[in-house]
């Protein structure tokens, strides 16, 4: 009953907020009910995880313009120290792959192989880190709004069953567009964290396809001639 009476008030400053021409998207929230509020703070994590996982990316894919040349160039002289403070200059994942391999230098080539692949799946498990959160929002939230509409509809019918007499079409069609609300906002909550969630799966693939092809070439190098 006490939800019902806030769904009612809430109600109330909707329709004064229609008659005034428009209805705000924050009436809107409270209108769906508490379950609003999980929906809400689903919303606001997945904005958080996109922008950290963005700016983590983005600092990863900036390897600078030549640096395996310049690598190149100092392993071919003999100049091993200069290619490794090259590589502490740049903190990235390809930087850190190279890097182990040059302390290697000497060791098996398949031990070398073994360390740059081991520091790899480091820093691949550090790009994907909180995207398994990410997809986790993008089917919890559009559930979370079922659930909220099967409770509105839940609230809706014992109102109705109270009623004494006629039952006014004007009060199921409230109860009813209370709880759609929660699905609507369930499912767009969950599509921006599914799209979110894909591009930056898509941006970490890019990643990882240039550290293998970096540490490929650093391997290549190292079996080259002298």
């Amino acid at each position: 009953m006490i939800l019902l009476q806030v769904n009612n008030t809430a109600l109330d400053t909707l329709s004064a907020s229609e008659t005034e021409g428009g209805v705000s998207v924050l009436s809107l929230i409270f209108e769906g009910g508490f379950m609003m509020v999980p929906i809400f703070l689903l919303s606001i994590a997945a904005i958080a995880i996109f922008i950290e996982r963005m700016m983590t990316i983005s600092k990863a894919s900036k390897t600078p313009s030549g640096f395996m040349t310049q690598i190149k160039d100092q392993v071919q002289k003999g100049d091993v120290n200069a290619a490794k403070m090259l590589c502490a200059q740049n903190n990235t994942p390809i930087a850190k792959m190279i890097e182990k391999g040059l302390n290697r230098i000497g060791s098996p080539l398949k031990n070398i192989e073994v360390s740059i692949e081991n520091v790899g799946k480091i820093e691949i498990f550090k790009l994907e880190k909180n995207l398994s959160l990410m997809a986790t929002i993008s089917g919890a939230a559009p559930m979370l709004g079922f659930l909220g509409t099967v409770i509105g509809m839940i609230q809706a019918f014992m109102a109705i069953a109270q009623e004494e007499g006629s039952i006014s079409p004007k009060l199921l069609s409230e109860g009813i567009y209370i709880a759609m609300l929660t699905t609507a906002a369930g499912l767009f909550v969950g599509i921006i964290a599914y799209l979110g969630y894909n591009y930056l799966i898509t941006k970490v693939q890019k990643v990882i396809h240039n550290m293998e092809h970096n540490s490929v070439e650093f391997i290549d190098l190292l079996q080259e001639p002298k």
